[in-house]
């Protein structure tokens, strides 16, 4: 009797395993440690960009940990740190606190690269000329096997003032801010930041360094002098848009959509209510902590009973995701424009993509906004599994180009319906486009 696998199966099957074993070592090499430093004043995606780098290390089986100085702090003291002047580097006790902490959260990071990890990841502000030097000198040396050359500090910048003004909102519903009043939150976060920035010392003396635009996924600057393990992968990681999970949605029907009106802020009908309803119960099983609308009214009328239905959910209006700016159209019927302004409608027939209403916008004069929208989307969602877009039917067409490659011609033909919406999926590893009803 044959056996069943060829006779050569089992000498696979080592080499196989072999292998496996050599990539293990390869991990325990200490030239393949690095620690990863981040740097940044508060609120400018930092921590975003460590479980970014996390997630995709784990993907490349490369063993790899962050350590936040922020959560050491709040499981030791809680709220006791939420009052700015803590942060004041003229209060002595609230400094000897923080490089207590600093230096504890240093010592984790040292003993697990001294053991199983490969990259750890120092989350904190790192501020200070004087802070950094002193990371370097205790990471460096024979207790860590580390070298200079296996430091790579990543300074994340980021000075729009609405994303930080978002994203602060965000921050002070941590527990450390319970009980704190949100505009007293908000005004002790803000003078948090300004303590920091008494402080602050950019990137440039350090070896191995990137600047980072943290909401354009845009690196500023590098200086590289040495071999950093796992450089050209972090680099990667770094520029590139990644979504784990976008739902893509067009509002609901409104009273301009019954007259076959382009542009307004009409309201939504009784039907477009409905549907947003039936979306709320759909979603009501899936944690969406972020809701990103236009400023219209009909985008955040289909986004409250979403909201409604989520235990933590955020909606934030965001204008870059406005609806198409028709000019001297706007309000106008489609057949009102045919029979009135017939040069208008012939010529965005001949070429929809390029053409620009008079006084308006067009696909392509919009791109740069919308492309915008996008970034400040992913950005503030700080790369939480679920978010959602509510947007208009040329605006949804401009997102779903972003991801996925069409000719700008066919753009302004991509099917947008509002009985349906896309889930999108666009990571390093994988790309998904859905198109699924709710109803």
């Amino acid at each position: 009797m044959e056996p069943k696998y060829p006779v050569f199966a089992p000498l696979l099957l080592l080499k196989y395993f072999a292998t496996i074993l050599m990539e293990d070592e390869l991990s325990k090499n200490s030239d393949n440690k690095l620690c990863i430093v981040m740097v940044g004043l508060p609120a400018r995606g930092k921590s975003t960009i460590a479980k970014k780098l996390r997630e995709n290390l784990a993907k490349h089986r490369i063993p790899s940990r962050i350590f936040n100085n922020g959560q050491l702090r709040r499981r030791i003291r809680g709220q006791d740190t939420s009052s700015p002047e803590f942060y004041d580097p003229n209060n002595e006790a609230g400094v000897r606190l923080r490089e207590r902490i600093a230096l504890t959260n240093l010592d984790r990071a040292r003993r697990y690269l001294q053991n199983s990890g490969q990259v750890a990841i120092i989350d904190a502000t790192n501020a200070s000329l004087k802070r950094r030097q002193k990371i370097e000198s205790f990471l460096s040396g024979r207790q860590t096997g580390l070298d200079a050359h296996q430091i790579l500090f990543v300074e994340c910048i980021n000075d729009d003032e609405e994303i930080l003004e978002t994203s602060i909102r965000h921050k002070i519903r941590l527990p450390e801010f319970k009980g704190v009043p949100p505009e007293l939150a908000m005004e002790g976060f803000k003078r948090r930041i300004d303590y920091y920035k008494s402080i602050y010392n950019p990137l440039e003396k350090e070896k191995n360094f990137v600047k980072l635009d943290s909401l354009n996924n845009r690196i500023l600057m590098e200086e590289i002098t040495t071999d950093i393990p796992f450089y050209d992968l972090i680099r990667d990681f770094l520029v590139t848009d990644s979504v784990k999970n976008l739902f893509l949605i067009r509002h609901g029907e409104t009273y301009f959509n019954l007259e076959d009106r382009i542009g307004g802020d009409s309201s939504l009908t009784p039907k477009g209510l409905r549907q947003a309803q039936a979306l709320a119960q759909y979603f009501k099983s899936k944690s969406i902590p972020f809701i990103f609308t236009s400023k219209k009214k009909r985008t955040i009328e289909t986004a409250e009973p979403i909201r409604a239905l989520q235990s933590n959910c955020t909606i934030v209006p965001l204008g870059e995701f406005n609806e198409i700016d028709s000019g001297i159209c706007e309000c106008m019927s489609y057949e009102e424009i045919r029979t009135q302004m017939p040069e208008v409608y012939h010529a965005r027939k001949k070429d929809k993509y390029n053409y620009v209403y008079p006084g308006g916008e067009g696909y392509a004069t919009m791109k740069e906004r919308v492309d915008r929208g996008i970034k400040k989307a992913l950005f503030l969602s700080g790369g939480a599994e679920n978010i959602m877009i509510v947007g208009h039917r040329a605006v949804n067409r401009m997102i779903l180009s972003h991801f996925l490659y069409r000719r700008t011609e066919d753009v302004p033909y991509i099917y947008i319906p509002q009985d349906r919406f896309y889930h999108i999926v666009a990571t390093q590893y994988k790309k998904l486009f859905q198109l699924r009803p709710y109803e």
